[in-house]
């Protein structure tokens, strides 16, 4: 064997991490997280928000924490928003249960507690899927996700 096929599969000399390092922030991040969700409303008009709160370090972001609530039709706005503008394949929301809205139901339907958790997961993932990227750069992406975060106001935390 040669002694450049050697050189070729020797290991890369890696800085020693500190406590620093190990510990400290990330040198970018971008966190998004879905919870405590209220239902309001009596009758047809009643309807289930979620916070959203964003903590970011990226320099395209003007506010580095932001919190607001909102209605799964507002995400319903921001996934037509990125098919309409952009050409990646955007994640899937969780479902709309049409079978759980019917009348005359022995339970609560979508405001059943178990649902509303399994959709608060649901909406976490496809937001933060949404910012990740995938293909995209990630600020194109994350400016529009955040938009969902900012721009619809509701009310704010």
């Amino acid at each position: 064997m040669s002694e450049a096929a050697v050189a070729d599969t020797r290991r890369l000399n890696a800085k020693p991490q500190d406590l620093t390092d190990a510990y400290g922030p990330p040198s970018n991040f971008l966190e998004i997280d879905i919870f405590n969700p209220q239902t309001v409303g009596m009758g047809r008009a009643r309807y289930t928000s979620y916070e959203l709160r964003m903590r970011t370090n990226l320099p395209i972001f003007k506010l580095k924490e932001s919190c607001v609530r909102r209605r799964y039709s507002d995400f319903e706005w921001l996934k037509n928003e990125l098919e309409r503008d952009s050409k990646i394949v955007v994640p899937p929301l969780p479902g709309k249960a049409l079978k759980r809205q019917l009348p005359f139901r022995g339970d609560e339907g979508i405001f059943e507690e178990s649902f509303i958790e399994e959709r608060r997961q649901g909406l976490e993932q496809f937001i933060n899927n949404v910012v990740s990227g995938g293909s995209r750069p990630t600020a194109e992406l994350a400016s529009r996700g955040i938009t969902l975060c900012s721009s619809i106001s509701y009310s704010s935390c």
